[in-house]
């Protein structure tokens, strides 16, 4: 005796979730990439911006600051952008 079609074993739910997956695929990882990548961002940018507050080693400090806050802003920039085209059909 032969299988039945998979597709028909499928609900819709799952046959929509599966497409969308084909669509975009390692969208999971690109998130995950961009919240871990902002997370140690401002992690850096908590750092370096109080190193400024004391007063010490301000000419490594600054240049350290302002790159932390651009990966922070960047990330949030992917984020966003990956939320969008997600959204549109």
């Amino acid at each position: 005796m032969t299988e039945p079609n998979t597709k028909n074993r499928l609900n819709p739910e799952q046959y929509a979730r599966l497409k969308a997956e084909m669509a975009t695929p390692y969208r999971g990882l690109r998130q995950f990439i961009y919240i871990a990548f902002g997370a140690s961002g401002l992690l850096g940018a908590f750092i370096f911006f109080f190193r400024l507050l004391a007063g010490r080693d301000i000419d490594n400090a600054l240049p350290n600051l302002a790159l932390q806050v651009g990966i922070v802003a960047l990330m949030v920039f992917l984020w966003r952008w990956e939320q969008q085209r997600q959204r549109r059909p």
